[in-house]
């Protein structure tokens, strides 16, 4: 399974993802990939998108979580980001650089 959340989809994009996936909401799209099919829709996004177009991929992965998150593009204003720890993908909500930490 995976779901991919766009922000202002162009047209061309939205008609390619539209063949795989089902749009229940705009700029939502859901559907069943096999891995090889994914990768290159993922590809295809990264080649033909703006610059300024982000997309969030969430989708089925074998590891202890039992999916894997995947961006595109900015992080957007949210101030949002993902972060790695001990192999578990999370996302952090507020972000203070380490260096700015006292110890």
């Amino acid at each position: 399974m995976t779901v991919l959340v766009g922000n202002d989809v162009p047209p061309a994009i939205r008609g390619h993802l539209k063949r795989w996936f089902a749009e229940p909401r705009p700029n939502v799209f859901v559907g069943t990939l096999n891995s090889r099919s994914h990768r290159k829709v993922l590809d295809f996004i990264k080649r033909n998108a703006p610059p300024d177009f982000g997309l969030l991929s969430i989708s089925t992965y074998p590891n202890c979580q039992g999916y894997i998150i995947e961006r595109i593009g900015p992080e957007g204003k949210s101030g949002r980001r993902d972060v790695e720890l001990s192999g578990l993908q999370l996302i952090a909500e507020s972000w203070i650089p380490t260096q700015n930490i006292p110890f």
